[in-house]
Order: structure tokens, then C-alpha cells, then sequence
């Protein structure tokens, strides 16, 4: 409906996994895994009001991975300092909105994030007025920080990102969430971060 879908259907084609845009209820009988992208967040809570997903969001986000990416990381917090902005709740953190900064102080940055017990990647962190975690709950597991606040969290089936993996074509965090062929990955950071 709104925000930075496209580059993540260009993410999942290059991966050779099939996805479609969500507008409607029953768009989500049709998928495995869903992917709130950047945009505008508060544009994006009015579109799901409008459009009555929010419920079918929830639902669908009990039995099924989500990923929220920029202002999709917002959507999934349980708490928002914005009261414009209705969350999901689904990652047990706090966030701020545009926390890093205005769009011209936007930024590229190289970020060590850990991948199970022993792998570690440094990764191009795209921060585009980005969210900021300001604090994290129970089962929240930190696989990146920035400037001392987490960028990229993970808990259960749901995985947050205060950036944009997809416009510096990264796609490990897609395969980790939504990839069946990227088990491994996903079991190690289970292990690795148990709570």
C-alpha cells in the first residue's frame, strides 16, 4: 500500500522464492511470510486502519514469520513514542521514530551482526530517518547495534530492522526468516541467542 516494497520482491525473486503485494485480507491465505517494508509509518497505520488489516496482520503474525524493515520495525513494536503510529506489538521492544536523524543526515554504516556461534558478518546498514530501539524486553535478541542502541533484533518468528537491507542487496536476513534452504542459520541463532 505504501514504503519500500519493491527492492524486497527483487530480494526474494534473487533468492528464487515467490512473493506478492499484500492489499487485502485474503492476500495473506496466500503466503508464508511477510515483510513490513520502510516508508512512512504513520501512513502505513492510517493504510491498515483503512483497509481493516490490522486484525488479519495480528492473526496472521501468530503462526507466521514477519520481518519489518525501517518503519515496518515500528509497525511490529509494542510500544511507540507516537501516538499517531499503531503498533502490532508483535517484538517487545520501545522505539523512536526518525531517532538517527532528518533524510539528509542519512547514512551508510558497517555493522558487525552475529549469525549463530560463530558466525559474525559486517554488513552495510543503511539508516534512512531510522527508528531507534530505545529498549528491548524479554526474548529480544540483539544480532546488531549501532552507536550503542540495537539496529537488527530477533525474537521467535519475528525480526526487526531499523534499516534497509535491501538497498545495498542483502539478503541474509530474508533467508533467515523465510528461507527454507537457510535452516542452518536460523537454528544457530536460536542457540546462540536463547534467552
Amino acid at each position: 500500500m505504501q514504503g519500500n516494497f519493491a527492492l524486497h520482491h527483487d530480494v526474494f525473486s534473487r533468492l528464487g522464492i515467490d512473493s506478492i503485494p499484500i492489499k487485502v485480507q485474503s492476500d495473506l491465505d496466500l503466503i508464508d511470510g511477510l515483510v513490513i517494508p520502510g516508508g512512512e509509518s504513520t501512513t502505513m497505520s492510517l493504510l491498515i486502519n483503512t483497509f481493516r488489516l490490522r486484525e488479519p496482520i495480528i492473526n496472521f503474525g501468530k503462526d507466521h514469520p514477519v520481518m519489518g524493515t525501517c518503519a515496518g520495525l515500528i509497525l511490529m513494536a509494542k510500544e511507540v513514542q507516537d501516538k499517531r503510529v499503531q503498533s502490532f506489538g508483535f517484538l517487545d521492544i520501545s522505539v523512536e521514530r526518525n531517532a538517527y536523524g532528518r533524510q539528509i543526515k542519512s547514512s551508510t554504516e558497517k555493522v558487525l551482526y552475529h549469525f549463530g556461534l560463530n558466525k559474525k558478518v559486517e554488513l552495510k546498514t543503511t539508516l534512512i530517518r531510522a527508528p531507534k530501539i530505545s529498549n528491548v524486553g524479554e526474548g529480544i535478541h540483539i544480532l546488531g547495534e549501532f552507536d550503542g542502541s540495537p539496529v537488527a533484533v530477533l525474537s521467535g518468528h519475528y525480526l526487526g530492522l531499523s534499516f534497509h537491507p535491501e538497498l545495498n542487496n542483502i539478503d541474509i536476513f530474508h533467508q533467515v526468516l523465510f528461507d527454507p534452504n537457510c535452516e542452518y542459520y536460523y537454528k544457530n541463532l536460536k542457540q546462540t541467542y536463547a534467552a
